[in-house]
Order: C-alpha cells, then sequence, then structure tokens
C-alpha cells in the first residue's frame, strides 16, 4: 500500500521560492505565469495487510507530528491500494 501526502503552504503564507519560480520563468519568456507556489510530495510505503482506514489514521499521525507545520502548511493525504 502506498500513501502520499501533498503539503502546501496556506493561503496567505509568503513564499519566497514560489516567487523566485514565478519571477525566473517570466525571464525565461513565459509572461503567462502570474504566480506560482511550491509544495512537497512525500511518498510512503506502507506494509502491506494494513487496513485502508489504519493507513489514514497513521499518515495523518505522521503529518501532524512531522511532515507537514500545520502552522503554516496544509496537507491532502491520498491512500492508494
Amino acid at each position: 500500500m502506498k500513501a502520499v501526502v501533498h503539503v502546501s503552504l496556506k493561503a496567505g503564507v509568503l513564499d519566497p521560492q514560489g516567487k523566485a519560480v514565478a519571477d525566473t520563468l517570466a525571464r525565461m519568456g513565459y509572461g503567462e505565469v502570474e504566480a506560482a507556489r511550491v509544495g512537497k510530495v512525500i511518498e510512503l510505503e506502507l506494509e502491506d495487510g494494513l487496513a485502508k482506514a489504519d493507513a489514514e489514521k497513521r499518515v495523518k499521525e505522521m503529518c501532524e507530528k512531522l511532515l507537514a507545520n500545520t502552522v503554516i502548511e496544509s496537507y491532502r493525504i491520498d491512500v492508494l491500494a
């Protein structure tokens, strides 16, 4: 089983890396890009036999404790069988 965690900055949190990406793309001729936000994707391989509901619960705990800074970041979990 695999869990994929998508972490992104919450709305209103400054994203200097995203600004740098947008500015660089504009300088490269991609003027249609008005803004960019940079996040991260974390793929976790989970042990076989774990129930999907249990996997979701455990990965949520991981996000709350380590994988996301919940003060400034939000996350979404996709558990794939």
